[in-house]
């Protein structure tokens, strides 16, 4: 079975957490598993046991967002991170193997200069490129779309309009607190994250926020800026197993602390959200 018929983690029929997570591994990296574990036979094979266990057997292979899904969030977390060359390079490389296109891949790292910066986009980006030119049959691919002449229109009430679009309040909350003190970020936030970046087309909406859930758990220090994309999320489309599931795969990127402190924020909102509706 291949990765186009293949877009959901459904779980592998066996009871032994490490063939199933093996199994899987070596399906999502298209038979290069041994890039990953090999490295660990000699010196800590118990890591690579619980690599297949837990991060594959137990993580990926639960059912709640399709592959493609699974490798965009860790993609974009892992560039954000930008402490994980060899892992991010491997990751770029099977969400091509789970059906995601170069587009896809390089709109996800274009979009996390947004949360992580423009040095972590970058080196991103040199990563996409040499897993790209280690396959060569795949160059026919489009590229990220650049932004076409209406786009470079009014970037600030395009980027107004999106930003009521997917964050409602929550965002113009952001945007409020800022007025008094830095107008001028308050306008960047704007123009450049929703006029510009948010704006582009190579991502749908929901696709966005799930990565910036996953960027913004994996940093570990934005989380005010989770909570306000949690409400995005939910406000596209995304739902609330949807927004766990991203948040819990970061276990296996930017460790437990990271992925608790996710699911505390998204506890909060979703019982603000359910408040709401009750009100």
């Amino acid at each position: 079975m291949n990765s186009e018929q293949r877009t959901s983690a459904a779980p592998i029929s066996t009871d032994d957490r490490y063939e199933r997570g093996l199994a899987l591994l070596r399906e999502v990296s298209g038979g290069k598993h041994e890039a990953v574990l090999g490295g660990l036979s000699d010196i800590a094979p118990d890591l690579a046991r619980y690599t297949a266990e837990f991060a594959y057997g137990d993580l990926y292979a639960r059912p709640g967002l399709s592959y493609r899904q699974r490798q965009l969030t860790i993609v974009a977390a892992l560039a954000a991170m930008g402490n994980a060359a060899p892992q991010l390079r491997f990751h770029i490389d099977a969400a091509l193997n789970v059906g995601c296109t170069r587009a896809e891949i390089m709109e996800t790292l274009i979009h996390v200069c947004v949360f992580a910066g423009f040095p972590a986009t970058l080196n991103g980006l040199t990563a996409a490129r040499e897993v790209f030119e280690a396959a060569p049959e795949e160059t026919s691919a489009p590229a990220a779309p650049a932004a076409t002449k209406d786009q470079a229109g009014d970037r600030f009430q395009r980027g107004r309009a999106a930003l009521e679009h997917i964050d409602g309040h929550a965002g113009q909350q952001v945007i409020d607190s800022l007025k008094d003190i830095a107008p001028d970020l308050a306008r960047y936030v704007i123009e450049f994250s929703f006029g510009d970046i948010y704006s582009r087309p190579g991502l749908d909406l929901k696709t966005r926020e799930l990565v910036t859930v996953a960027i913004c758990t994996a940093l570990g220090t934005a989380g005010p800026q989770l909570r306000v994309h949690l409400h995005g999320l939910l406000n596209v489309g995304g739902s609330e197993a949807e927004a766990v599931e991203v948040i819990t795969q970061m276990t296996a990127y930017a460790g437990f602390p990271a992925a608790l402190n996710g699911i505390t924020a998204a506890r909060e909102v979703f019982a603000q959200r359910s408040a709401g509706a009750q009100g």
